[in-house]
């Protein structure tokens, strides 16, 4: 009987379908996790020695800005809004280095 290059119908080597299957629904199971866990996290920024604070989630979205009222002046509104720009820049620079550290950048998914 002849055989084709070295070509064994019974595989022993390869993944079959099932394998793969199962192996894409555990990398996708993982993926939701990962990304759950980014949304659920909190990581902040803060600005003016500590006079105004942003909260955002792991996944970017905004959740809090929090102002001490002594930095409240409504002669020089321009501070506060400086303040409040570069507290938000904190946090997304630290939700960006969450997402770079998390599951789902080891995944690819980023």
């Amino acid at each position: 009987m002849a055989r084709f290059g070295g070509y064994n119908r019974g595989g022993g080597g390869g993944m079959n379908m099932q394998q793969m299957m199962q192996q894409a629904q555990k990398l996708q199971e993982q993926m939701a996790q990962a990304k759950e866990e980014l949304e659920d996290a909190r990581v902040t920024g803060t600005a003016g020695g500590g006079a105004v604070t942003v909260t955002i989630s792991g996944s970017k979205r905004f959740i809090s800005v929090q102002i001490k009222p002594e930095v409240v002046d409504p002669d020089d509104v321009e501070m506060l809004e400086d303040l409040i720009t570069a507290a938000a820049n904190e946090a997304y620079a630290e939700a960006d280095e969450l997402v770079k550290n998390s599951p789902l950048s080891q995944l690819g998914a980023f």
